[in-house]
């Protein structure tokens, strides 16, 4: 017979019995870890999907790297390298690259009969990715890149409210360049991402044969490659090879390098979610402390008793922390069912909006990992176990001939 969980079961259900103090202080125990847990599970699933979510529309819009000539104008004009460059299929070849598919930038004035706007032409073939666009298109249809003389173009939801521009309605680009070309386009498609600062203010999706006949370049030439990886998290080390493999008159710029203000601003969040996890974590140690000392108090007599009898400080101090494991495992399992559950309906309802202008996207996201989930449920538990090593100090030191003489 294991005695000290009879012990432990014996002073749990004494707790509930009437006029005694460990019923509630055990129910708030049980309901201040609930809680704890709550919201340790709530801050590391939203601030997780924060930083997918972005950074998957992010790259979505612009790729994960990008390959290009070295030049210190940081104009939207690019210079040319051939779409046939020798280093590429040294660079496909590298583990964890999904895909690589040339652009080109053109930066210049849409004018529509009352509206003016600057904006820039990102050129595209039909070996671009359209799978993250596609499922932001909102109105219309994908330009069609294979016909190179076609004048479509898919613009945003932004610029459309901005310049009053509808799927099928044309406009002017002026592009400023000593041959000053204007070209009329035509809207074939509506996107959103919901990236307005950075993304769907500027950019024009179009064929990259336009691009390449305003710029008067060759067939084969492109204004660099976009590299998209299987991971994120292969950022740094896919690129750091990628720069080893390209000729020394080309440049390697990552998604990060290149938007590092959205990039900060997620590992920010990401600092808040450490700090937050360390206080709560702290708080409930806390109160499993406070709670097994209010039931070693009530239980003083009970403990000089054993003690009397020949128990050992070692016996005792193992009821205790029985004691305190049961009431924070109840604890833990109801903040995981609280905590999952209201995930769960804000993933599947998107119950709590957001202003997607200032955040990039329009309901709080929420990513359910199960290594986040086991990482703070383990160590709550060992926060909280180490820190009843506290009360044990105090059980050591109670005599049982000076208890069971005041009782």
């Amino acid at each position: 017979m294991n005695l000290s969980k009879v012990l432990a079961g014996r002073i749990l259900s004494h707790s509930n019995d009437s006029g005694k103090t460990g019923k509630p202080v055990i129910v708030i125990a049980i309901t201040g870890i609930a809680l704890g847990v709550l919201a340790m599970l709530l801050s590391v699933m939203i601030v997780t999907g924060f930083r997918n979510e972005i950074s998957s529309k992010v790259t979505g819009f612009m790729s994960h790297m990008r390959i290009h000539k070295f030049d210190s104008n940081n104009s939207f004009e690019d210079v040319p390298i051939s779409k046939n460059a020798a280093f590429i299929s040294s660079v496909k070849s590298i583990e964890g690259i999904k895909s690589i598919q040339p652009y080109a930038y053109k930066a210049g004035i849409l004018k529509t009969k009352e509206e003016i706007q600057g904006i820039v032409l990102k050129g595209i073939d039909k070996d671009f990715d359209k799978s993250f666009f596609s499922e932001k298109m909102t109105a219309g249809k994908f330009p069609d890149l294979n016909d190179s003389t076609n004048q479509q173009v898919a613009i945003s939801k932004t610029l459309s409210g901005k310049l009053n521009l509808k799927v099928g309605d044309s406009f002017l680009v002026f592009f400023i360049q000593q041959d000053k070309k204007v070209r009329k386009l035509i809207v074939s498609g509506i996107y959103n991402t919901g990236l307005n600062e950075d993304f769907d203010n500027i950019y024009i999706l179009c064929n990259l044969d336009l691009i390449r006949k305003i710029n008067n370049w060759e067939k084969d030439e492109i204004g660099g490659y976009e590299v998209n990886l299987s991971s994120l998290d292969l950022l740094d080390k896919v690129s750091k090879e990628v720069y080893q493999r390209v000729d020394y008159q080309t440049n390697v710029q990552t998604i990060r390098d290149i938007y590092p203000q959205i990039f900060n601003w997620l590992d920010l969040q990401n600092l808040n979610v450490i700090v937050i996890i360390t206080l709560i974590s702290l708080v409930a140690g806390i109160t499993m402390i406070s709670t097994l000392l209010i039931l070693v108090l009530e239980n003083s007599r009970q403990i000089g008793l054993l003690k009397a009898l020949g128990a050992e400080d070692k016996l005792i101090n193992i009821t205790f922390r029985k004691v305190a494991a049961s009431i924070l495992l109840r604890g833990m399992m109801w903040g995981n069912i609280l905590g999952l559950g209201l995930a769960f309906l804000q993933w599947k309802f998107h119950l709590i909006g957001l202003d997607e202008s200032s955040y990039y996207i329009s309901s709080v996201p929420v990513n359910f990992t199960l290594s986040g989930i086991a990482i703070i449920n383990i160590t709550t538990y060992v926060i909280c176990m180490l820190m009843l090593l506290i009360p044990g100090k105090i059980i050591s030191k109670i005599n049982p001939i000076k208890v069971l003489r005041f009782d």
